[in-house]
């Protein structure tokens, strides 16, 4: 979720405002970014059972221990829900699930360490709490009524209305976890085509890092229930956008879809006022119930954007949102994949004639039945998994034509190489998890708090 809102008291009096905000994003090439973010379950050694909030081994107790590390709070109703530190925050899921938002960084490498020292500092700190963490898709064990709330305003609004839009909206909140890298673009054009690449080529990055095969405890028959769940969470914010393929896509389009998306609330001085199923066109207007004759900020409209929840999502980055978690290795390989794909011109150029072609169907095709099949998913009368091979080789190109060095004189490549291994053998997270369960684990699903936590 969103890192802690922002206040801006410049108030819209035109929708121009709107577009141009989005187009403020545009950075020249020097200038672009990466910025990974992931989000992991905790849980307590002793029973394997979800932390709440409050107590000992407590949430709470665990931001207020990072704070050591130069973190400094931030609180909502006296409540620690987030931490700070220049540009990197920690914040809360709804369920407890930890998430490192990190900084914008210039390379590979360097986003890479900044995920290594968060995930020594949360080890330091479960050491001492006698509690785990664990990165999957998907809750693998408990069910809804395990989860603890945690006490955010924002949440309580979400909870209320979710089961109003789709039957998964809870578990969208309370048992997912996923990693995702927020990536600049140099133009308007430029966004329109790493939008549609992307896009198009979402679901094959859910087939790669899809690590969800079950639901408490047993086997679920998916590779990635998380990437299911989405399709019944709500599909006024949701799904695979088809009206970004369209002629004359452009920031000024995605404001007209994100305009007809349903508001969620307004923050105003320190709390969330629940606007749930209300127009922000109605808002512009000074028409908002809630609000009636009030004109919305500019931090609103950027706070609307954040409740958006497409594959992938334009704010002023555009932000990979297809992937399950997984084990510290693989959250590198996702920024690499994507990173690869789209900062290098060529692997842009032959990733765009790759889908230029898939029609509206392929893609519907793909977004439904990769989460069920992920590699294995038929398409275009060859498996998945050769598609994979190949998008992965031109990631592998692009990232060796970038030639961002570290000390040691390595480039990024090496980061894709996971992903190269799970396309070659056709062997996902997912597929090993099956293995493990079905043979070593003997159809019991606790090993794998042990096997595969952080």
């Amino acid at each position: 979720m969103a890192a802690p809102p922002k206040s801006s008291a410049e108030p819209i009096t035109d929708r121009r405002q709107l577009v141009s905000y989005l187009e403020a994003g545009s950075k020249p090439v020097t200038d672009w970014r990466i910025g990974t973010e992931h989000e992991k379950f905790v849980y307590r050694l002793s029973d394997l059972r979800p932390v709440a909030y409050d107590g000992p081994q407590g949430i709470a107790e665990l931001l207020t221990r990072m704070i050591r590390f130069g973190w400094q709070p931030w609180e909502e109703n006296g409540a620690i829900i987030a931490l700070t530190c220049g540009a990197a925050n920690v914040t809360l899921e709804p369920g407890g699930q930890v998430e490192l938002s990190g900084a914008p960084l210039e390379t590979l490498h360097q986003t890479c360490a900044e995920i290594q020292t968060h995930l020594a500092q949360v080890k330091e700190i479960d050491a001492e709490l006698g509690i785990g963490m664990i990165g999957l898709g998907f809750n693998p064990k408990w069910s809804r009524a395990d989860i603890p709330w945690m006490p955010k305003g924002r949440y309580q609004i979400m909870r209320d209305y979710m089961p109003k839009r789709g039957a998964l909206g809870i578990d969208m909140m309370l048992r997912t976890c996923t990693v995702q890298v927020n990536l600049d673009f140099a133009s308007e054009a430029d966004m329109v085509s790493k939008f549609r690449v992307s896009l198009a080529l979402q679901p094959l990055a859910t087939a790669l890092f899809a690590s969800s095969p079950f639901t408490e405890g047993k086997p679920n028959g998916f590779q990635s229930y998380r990437s299911h769940i989405w399709t019944d969470t709500d599909p006024d914010r949701c799904g695979d956008l088809p009206f970004v393929f369209e002629d004359g896509f452009g920031f000024e389009r995605y404001v007209d879809y994100a305009l007809d998306v349903p508001m969620y609330f307004v923050y105003r001085n320190g709390r969330y006022i629940d606007a749930s199923g209300q127009s922000f066109r109605d808002f512009l207007d000074g028409r908002l119930p809630m609000l009636p004759g009030q004109q919305p900020l500019m931090s609103d409209w950027a706070d609307h954007l954040t409740t958006l929840f497409p594959e992938v999502r334009l704010k002023r980055f555009l932000e990979m949102r297809g992937a399950d978690c997984g084990p510290s290795g693989r959250l590198c390989a996702l920024s690499a994949f994507w990173v690869g794909l789209l900062y290098d011109d060529q692997a842009l150029d032959a990733a765009t004639r790759m889908v230029a072609d898939w029609s509206a169907e392929d893609r519907a095709y793909l977004r439904r039945e990769v989460p069920r099949h992920g590699l294995a998913t038929p398409f275009r009368g060859r498996p998945l998994q050769a598609l994979a091979v190949e998008t992965v080789a031109l990631s592998r190109q692009g990232l060796n034509r970038r030639a961002r060095l570290d000390s040691w004189g390595n480039n990024e490549s090496h980061f894709v190489e996971p992903l190269m291994t799970i396309a070659e053998r056709n062997e996902t997270l997912a597929s090993e998890l099956l293995g493990r369960f079905h043979k070593q684990w003997q159809g019991q699903i606790d090993p794998i708090f042990n096997e595969y936590a952080y």
